[in-house]
């Protein structure tokens, strides 16, 4: 760690802007560089002081960094891989901060040159909101970062990540990319598409009795569609066996209500209830949650 002298992050929403944030507060003699392909984002980035500077050009951006930090929609990654390659130095680790890591993988090995090392990190922080406007240097106080690695995965520079993320506050956990990609998918990737089909499925014009209940069931629906379509496509197997297994959920809780068993339901209900609160006294011990 005590090499760095100049991070780069591609990408300056709320989770890109934010690592800028922790940055400069947790290592205040490393250069942060930001870039952002809008003109609006960079202007208003530069308004908020997110970084040490602001580029538009993603090559001069990388230039001289020992680390580069992908926060931008998947899809994007294995162009900026390609375009980025000839501008980084030797030693530079890459990174990334998005929810799916086996595609990242494959698109590194083929994008990024030798004596680059490519080390995908998953930081479970954020919130509905995106924008560099909702940028915070805490943002990752106290949140799991998954690190995920494959048998060609550079033990140092998975320790320099690994400094790293522990250093922006983060709680740590390591993962090969394919248990990384199930596991997101089924506490991350699927829950979304639940959410989203609840919504989609109620009439507007009943919308405005929903409670609480409801409020909390759907809110991570209000995500941007454009980064989810690229996450549920980048692990489109994962998800799919994931709505599978959902769709056979809900049709045991129908058929139970469509024949009357009040014991099947009840059995059903109280299954997931008690998963439920076993899930609760395990994230108040990890201190995950405050009760």
């Amino acid at each position: 760690m005590k090499d760095l002298r100049q991070i780069t992050v591609v990408g300056m929403g709320l989770l890109g802007s934010s690592i800028t944030l922790g940055i400069s507060r947790c290592f205040g003699a490393v250069k942060t560089v930001g870039y952002a392909h809008r003109a609006v984002t960079r202007r208003r980035a530069r308004e908020l002081c997110v970084a040490s500077e602001i580029s538009g050009d993603l090559r001069g951006s990388v230039t001289g960094a020992e680390m580069v930090i992908l926060a931008t929609p998947i899809f994007v990654f294995e162009r900026m891989f390609a375009e980025m390659r000839d501008a980084l130095g030797e030693g530079c680790i890459v990174t990334d901060v998005g929810s799916t890591k086996v595609q990242p993988y494959r698109w590194a090995s083929r994008r990024l040159p030798k004596g680059v090392d490519y080390v995908g990190s998953h930081p479970i922080a954020g919130s509905e909101q995106r924008g560099v406007e909702y940028a915070r240097d805490d943002l990752f106080e106290g949140a799991l970062c998954v690190l995920t690695a494959t048998k060609k995965t550079n033990h140092s520079a998975l320790g320099i990540m690994r400094d790293f993320w522990t250093a922006l506050g983060c709680r740590l956990l390591l993962m090969s990319p394919q248990q990384h990609d199930r596991v997101f998918a089924n506490v991350s990737h699927v829950p979304h598409v639940a959410a989203a089909a609840l919504i989609n499925c109620t009439k507007a014009s009943e919308l405005s009795y929903a409670g609480k209940g409801f409020m909390d069931t759907s809110r991570i629906a209000s995500g941007p569609a454009n980064i989810w379509s690229d996450v549920l496509l980048a692990n489109a197997g994962n998800v799919t066996r994931g709505i599978d297994r959902m769709v056979a959920e809900l049709l045991k809780v129908k058929r139970a209500v469509g024949s009357g068993k009040r014991k099947e339901i009840e059995r059903l209900l109280e299954a997931a209830r008690k998963k439920r609160a076993a899930l609760i006294r395990q994230k108040l011990k990890k201190k995950e949650i405050i009760s």
